[in-house]
């Protein structure tokens, strides 16, 4: 069984069409901790959507790995459960931090703030289904005059979850503005605390990692989107916490790595979704190379893997 009280986890932070599996092993490769699984909908699962099958699937050495599932309904949400548990992920992860509308406004992710002994009572409805370790994540709170993650962390500790991951901003702010942070070290430094307590919200270097960890005293940080084409931040992160000086990232490791990625998406998605998906990524693989925008505009633009691979070439011999 998953031991969340060990060292000081790295946590992926589950991303919607971003932690696929071929990027969660890359992660993994680097450093990360834990991996969690994009989220998918506990209705989804019960109409045996294939995407959402998909989604969970994972390979051993991924492990220590969530499955992140979400929903409003307390069958759907228990049935969704004994699924996902059929794969035997380390852990089931309930999404309560989402906050685009489609998602929200039903209630489900961060819309569930707006009821908090209704989240309180589904997160106990999925605690009961499942024999193994259940996790939340979730934000401060739905809007800046309501932040109740405080009460909300203790009480979702009481109903029997196993770790808490808070995203340092409400539901309204969806992902402007900073994170705030001072809540999270609260809910840390609240003596009733005694399940391990995870930040996440504003991580965008292996040195902001460090610093937060020293500031808010958290016991572990999730890092999202500064991942994004940029899984190499876990291993500067884990150096700097063993007071190493990060190693440098060639150019021919960071090409190395965005084509292992690309190879794997399309062996996961097929070719036509895999170029579409690969785009966002390309920014963070080349960010700081100098006149990359020409390289970077090809890239975005080709709709062909093999021209996309010539230009990796080309990348490669340009730097």
């Amino acid at each position: 069984m998953i031991d969340f009280k060990s060292d000081f986890p790295l946590i992926l932070s589950p991303m919607e069409a971003i932690t696929n599996k071929p990027f969660r092993k890359i992660c993994k490769r680097y450093g990360a901790d834990i991996l969690i699984t994009e989220f998918i909908s506990s209705d989804a699962l019960l109409r045996e959507v294939e995407q959402s099958i998909v989604k969970m699937s994972f390979d051993e050495e991924e492990r220590p790995l969530g499955i992140q599932i979400f929903g409003n309904n307390e069958e759907s949400l228990t049935l969704a459960t004994k699924i996902a548990e059929r794969e035997k992920p380390d852990f089931i992860d309930i999404n309560w931090g989402c906050p685009v509308k489609k998602i929200a406004g039903k209630g489900c992710g961060s819309g569930i703030l707006n009821d908090i002994p209704r989240m309180v009572k589904l997160t106990e409805t999925v605690v009961k289904a499942t024999n193994i370790p259940v996790t939340v994540k979730t934000r401060l709170g739905y809007t800046e005059n309501s932040k109740p993650i405080v009460e909300v962390a203790e009480r979702l500790q009481d109903v029997g979850i196993q770790a808490i991951s808070i995203h340092g901003r409400t539901r309204s702010q969806m992902y402007k503005g900073q994170a705030d942070w001072t809540l999270i070290g609260e809910v840390k430094n609240n003596q009733r605390m005694i399940i391990p307590v995870f930040g996440n919200g504003d991580i965008d270097s292996a040195e902001k990692v460090i610093e937060y960890k020293n500031r808010y005293g958290v016991d572990g940080i999730l890092i999202g989107r500064a991942s994004i084409g940029n899984p190499f931040i876990f291993q500067q992160a884990k150096e700097l916490l063993e007071n190493k000086t990060p190693t440098p990232i060639s150019i021919e490791e960071k090409v190395m790595v965005c084509k292992e990625h690309f190879e794997g998406l399309i062996a996961l998605r097929g070719e036509k979704n895999a170029i579409f998906e690969m785009r966002k990524n390309y920014s963070g693989y080349f960010k700081g190379l100098r006149d990359f925008k020409p390289f970077r505009l090809q890239l975005v633009s080709t709709t062909n893997q093999t021209e996309i691979h010539e230009i990796f070439n080309r990348i490669l011999e340009a730097y």
